[in-house]
């Protein structure tokens, strides 16, 4: 650790040093893997190839396994005007208006016929979607999120996770943003405050088990 790292793990510790357990009933939820972020030409393009490499194969034990894979989406239609305040603060949303090939899931993760994809339209896979109401009758007790971008819906979806009663895991490994330092500074605050951040292996594992 580098001097600034020590003294913010001391600033933390006796406060925000608590751990969540695994629970019984896992689904994947992985978060706007789409298009907008993986091709260079995109103006959402995020460099996340690594991230979505770990998705893939986090999707594939969780398909051997029999455990739900829920994926998110977001769409908007022309215009924005089902988009309110955040399609008007990052217009860059426009990527996501209904037909453009850049909300499109990618050939190595698309979701099969018999699995679930949340449309939304704000940062939370949560916020206005039936994602709760779903978990709560497969009887999902823990919810392990991956995808894009972990400053922003990957955030906002661990966030209320928590605050809707479900054990949130963040995989490290399968985020992706466009700079690290957002990425490493909400994984951070994410482990201390709402979720627990694990490593891809430790996904891996608790899934096969």
């Amino acid at each position: 650790m580098t001097q600034h790292e020590d003294d913010l793990a001391a600033n933390y510790a006796g406060a925000f040093d608590g751990r969540l357990p695994f629970g019984q009933c896992p689904a994947l939820v992985v978060v706007d893997l789409v298009e907008a972020y993986l091709q260079p030409g995109s103006p959402l393009y995020a460099g996340i190839e690594a991230a979505l490499e770990s998705a893939v194969r986090l999707t594939d034990a969780a398909r051997n396994a029999g455990i739900p894979v829920i994926f998110t989406n977001v769409e908007y239609q022309p215009g924005g005007t089902d988009g309110g305040v955040f399609y008007r603060k990052v217009p860059a949303l426009r990527v996501f208006e209904k037909g453009s090939p850049l909300g499109a899931f990618p050939a190595v993760l698309s979701p099969r016929e018999d699995e679930i994809v949340i449309t939304k339209r704000y940062a939370s896979a949560f916020f206005a979607t039936h994602l709760a109401s779903t978990l709560t009758s497969l009887g999902v007790d823990t919810v392990l999120i991956c995808g894009t971008s972990t400053s922003g819906c990957i955030r906002a979806t661990a966030l209320d996770a928590c605050q809707h009663g479900f054990l949130p895991f963040v995989v490290r490994d399968a985020c992706g943003d466009r700079h690290q330092a957002p990425h490493e500074a909400n994984l951070f605050d994410l482990q201390a405050k709402y979720a627990e951040v694990i490593g891809e292996a430790e996904a891996l594992a608790f899934l096969r088990r």
